[in-house]
């Protein structure tokens, strides 16, 4: 696993450094918050070790900078400051976890492999929620739709009810079930929104095929051909 750690204390940066290399890691140790900056755009790593009491920028900075730029590899902070409000403070700015000096080094290993687990697992999530449907594809995390690998630019309401149809594929559905599902209407009250959005739904996804297809009598369903 690549590391990298934050820390301008010698003695505990040694420490720490012996102890993660005999293990298998492969560790980068940076004295200040301005160095990790400069080292993280160089290079990518699974992990960051960051102390709290750091020479200029301190770690309670470092952390909502490094969330600031979008960068969700895991943050384990090790400090000597125990305080509960001190450990809510780095949680709250972006921190997975939280040791306290002095710690026993087995804990810390412990530690890091609880974060990489917990890591790859939500990226296994990340993953699972991208959906295809034809050359459709539809990210739910990042709110993100392509076809034919080209992004079309949706509404909040465009989205949830091509989602809502994606998760409905080659299933008629009615306008009440729409509007119950995409707008929380129970009734239909007269109302032709469902087909009005449709229609701007389609004049987007629509661009090599067709895919949503009236059913007389009954509502839309989402399917690959007729």
């Amino acid at each position: 696993m690549q590391i990298i750690l934050i820390e301008d204390d010698k003695r505990i940066s040694d420490f720490i450094l012996k102890g993660l290399e005999e293990n298998g890691h492969f560790v980068t140790l940076c004295k200040s918050a301005e160095a990790f900056i400069d080292e993280y755009l160089q290079h990518s790593f699974d992990l960051i070790i960051c102390d709290i009491m750091l020479p200029g920028m301190d770690g309670m900075q470092l952390v909502q900078t490094i969330r600031y730029k979008k960068i969700y590899t895991p943050i384990l902070m090790l400090t000597a400051l125990s305080s509960v409000q001190d450990k809510v403070s780095a949680l709250d700015f972006g921190a997975d976890d939280y040791m306290t000096k002095p710690f026993h080094f087995d804990e810390l290993l412990s530690r890091i492999n609880a974060l990489t687990r917990r890591f790859q697992y939500a990226q296994k999530e990340e993953k699972s929620n991208v959906f295809l449907f034809g050359d459709i594809s539809v990210d739910v995390q990042q709110h993100q739709v392509k076809v034919a690998n080209e992004e079309v630019v949706l509404s909040p309401r465009e989205f949830k009810l091509l989602n809502y149809l994606i998760e409905n594929a080659n299933k008629a559905v009615s306008r009440i079930q729409i509007l119950n599902a995409v707008w929380g209407i129970t009734f239909e009250n007269h109302t032709n929104v469902v087909d009005v959005y449709i229609s701007y739904l389609r004049n987007k996804i629509e661009k090599n095929r067709k895919y949503i297809f009236t059913i007389k009598g009954v509502g839309y369903m989402l399917k690959t051909e007729e």
